[in-house]
């Protein structure tokens, strides 16, 4: 039975090499590609893919986020992160958003495969570079019990602290949300509240250092 399998990158070359590996893969049909986090959701809520191939590192909204709103889908797909980042916060925060895998880019050639085929089949799979990173993690209690400032803020507010940073105006925001400007004001508000910050330029700050936007 052919799989459906939806890209989800910003850079154009990487999608073009994903879409060359999974080309070679017997039975996968990639359905689309999305260049944001948002429009991710979107062609998943759309085209009900059975597995979505997510970069981290997307604009508008962050593949976590994205991977998140994915899940909460009524008939989710199955999510792979595949990310250049190899730290353990990153692989901790994809597990926790309920991605099935996660693929280091410059590894995808040789292990995107055995991923979609784990996957696909109900399995785990992580690249083998980053398991012992999890596994340790793991010994030391920090995957169930690492906290984050993140914690504090709702999804909407992740969403809203994501679009500050990259540089949108309220106006922006409230226009990709369907929200109020004045609703935006608010929640800009909240946030700086809950984070205790007085500037955008912290928030910014905050955002990079917590991997939840990461700027070129």
């Amino acid at each position: 039975m052919v799989k459906r399998v939806l890209l989800a990158d910003d850079h154009d070359v990487v999608r073009a090499g994903l879409r060359s590996i999974l080309s070679e893969i017997p039975e996968i049909e990639v359905i689309g590609e999305a260049l944001t986090g948002r429009h991710a959701v979107e062609l998943a809520r759309e085209h009900s893919p059975d597995l979505v191939l997510m970069d981290i590192s997307m604009p508008d909204l962050n593949g976590l986020d994205a991977a998140r709103q994915i899940m909460a889908l009524t008939s989710p797909p199955k999510v792979i992160a595949v990310s250049m980042h190899a730290d353990g916060r990153f692989v901790n925060e994809a597990l926790k958003a309920g991605v099935s895998g996660y693929v280091l880019k410059n590894r995808a050639g040789s292990e995107l495969a055995p991923a979609l085929a784990a996957v696909l089949q109900g399995r785990m799979f992580l690249s083998p570079a980053i398991t012992g990173i999890v596994v340790e993690r793991y010994l030391r209690h920090e995957l169930s019990t690492a906290s984050s400032a993140l914690t504090a803020l709702s999804p909407r507010e992740r969403e809203v602290l994501q679009l500050l940073a990259e540089g949108k105006t309220s106006k922006e925001i409230a226009a990709a949300l369907h929200v109020s400007v004045k609703t935006v004001d608010a929640q800009r508000g909240q946030i700086m509240s809950k984070l205790q910050l007085r500037t955008v330029a912290e928030l910014t700050k905050f955002a990079i250092r917590e991997g939840l936007t990461f700027l070129e």
